[in-house]
């Protein structure tokens, strides 16, 4: 892995580097799962485009909603905490589906799996109402 320097582009950088800079497990572990299913997703994608897209949409979902969620007060923030679980719990289920269509393997898409039902706990705890 290279070393992150100053002169760097942030949409470069490597997302360890990301860790460092903005500690909230909850994103790191969404970020993660989409560095894990990205293989996947585009598999699924040269299968059924449709799905693929879906899946990539509810995947971006679930981390910017985490991130909004974060920075928000009050009423809004237990809101967009639930956007990201229903948002884990759409991507769990496109992974499930591309697996009933035999566009992937279970194994293929197991360590996702357990990375997104990590996240939706958390956002359980953090008050996510899904």
């Amino acid at each position: 892995m290279r070393e992150t320097t100053t002169t760097d582009s942030p949409l470069q950088a490597p997302t360890s580097a990301y860790r460092h800079r903005y500690p909230f497990r909850v994103l790191d572990d969404a970020i993660h799962a989409i560095e894990v299913l990205r293989p996947v997703v585009a598999r699924i994608r040269q299968c059924d485009r449709d799905l693929g897209e879906q899946l990539r949409r509810a995947l971006s979902s679930v981390a910017l909603n985490i991130a909004e969620g974060n920075s928000s007060e009050g009423g809004s923030r237990p809101s967009r905490f639930s956007t990201a679980a229903g948002s884990a719990s759409e991507a769990r289920a496109g992974l499930r589906v591309a697996v009933a269509w035999g566009y992937v393997s279970l194994p293929q898409v197991e360590a996702g799996e357990r990375l997104l039902d990590g996240v939706a706990a958390m956002l359980h705890r953090l008050g996510a109402r899904r």
